[in-house]
């Protein structure tokens, strides 16, 4: 029976979920409220928020399974034996293409807000909810066990240092620069950051 209570559940947070980004694409982000994602889920209004506190939640929640998805395929990657830079800029790729097919700049750009949220607490589930750093970190090891990281830093700052810059490049595409495609911007702040982080 608690079996299957919770398959219910998880279908209907599903189901939430796949409508509000729905309503998010066809009318907007601000135009969209918790109670219409309520009415188009056929759920009441107290139940959404059973699952979801506030309507990026579920953003949260979209952004965090297209992350999961290109960080499988990272993790095939390094499996295989692939070079670590290789696959960390395949990843950013990954993303890219992600974000720019299923998000958009409107979406992305509130997605990415919600980590830098004033409130302490919306910001931590953001982190919690999009664990780039730890991906990246995964990815990093084996340049920290071969010396081609810098040993003055840790991984974590190095890992949470190239987190952070994939945050301001979203953020500077989505609002500065329209005429750039996200891979590129990635790209070069990715790039800036390896610099003065890999030994020379």
């Amino acid at each position: 029976m608690q079996g299957l209570r919770e398959r219910q559940k998880q279908r209907r947070r599903e189901r939430i979920l796949r409508t509000a980004i729905d309503l998010f694409k066809e009318r907007g982000f601000q135009q969209t409220t918790a109670v219409d994602i309520a009415k188009a889920s056929h759920v009441s209004r107290g139940t959404f928020f059973n699952y979801y506190p506030y309507k990026e939640a579920v953003l949260l929640d979209y952004g965090a399974e297209l992350l999961r998805q290109a960080w499988r395929e990272a993790q095939l990657e390094l499996d295989r034996g692939q070079r670590p830079l290789d696959v960390l800029y395949s990843l950013w790729d990954r993303i890219a293409e992600l974000s720019e097919r299923e998000l958009g700049r409107e979406l992305l750009s509130h997605l990415a807000y919600e980590l830098v949220n004033p409130d302490p607490e919306r910001a931590h589930a953001a982190y919690e909810a999009l664990p780039l750093a730890q991906y990246v970190a995964e990815i990093l090891k084996p340049l920290r066990r071969s010396g081609e990281l810098r040993a003055d830093f840790s991984l974590d700052r190095i890992a949470n240092s190239i987190a952070d810059t994939f945050l301001l490049a979203v953020l500077r595409w989505a609002g500065h620069t329209p005429e750039r495609s996200l891979a590129e911007e990635l790209h070069k702040f990715l790039h800036i950051v390896l610099e003065g982080a890999l030994t020379r």
